[in-house]
């Protein structure tokens, strides 16, 4: 199992606080992909990948409707701003997307097996 913590520090370079428990749902999501050095990395100089980062990320795991051209938007500014690094690390650019728009609380682990014990 990867260990979210280690994504921290290199998150902590865009954003300002970093919420933990989002990282860790973006780590759990990605699953064992983490362990291959080339499904880490997002390629932002490949349209196909950049393509399946709105694909798979934004509209499938997020439930983002916004259009093609928001979303493309959206990556290339969080491409932009990770400009000074040549490897993006894929949680960093998907936890910036999740930043952009307002879609952390839904990537968050939560104990919720514990709340419908309880209800």
């Amino acid at each position: 199992m990867v260990n979210a913590e280690k994504y921290i520090p290199g998150i902590k370079k865009y954003t300002g606080a970093v919420d933990e428990g989002a990282v860790a749902g973006i780590v759990k999501h990605l699953g064992i992909a983490l362990r291959k050095r080339d499904a880490s990395f997002v390629a932002s100089t490949d349209p196909k990948e950049l393509e399946r980062v709105r694909e798979s990320w934004l509209k499938k795991k997020l439930a983002l409707a916004e259009s093609d051209a928001e979303l493309d938007k959206a990556i290339h500014e969080v491409v932009e701003k990770m400009k000074a690094e040549r490897m993006k690390e894929r949680v960093t650019v998907y936890y910036l997307l999740a930043e952009h728009f307002n879609k952390l609380g839904t990537l968050r682990k939560t104990p919720d097996v514990q709340q419908k014990k309880t209800a």
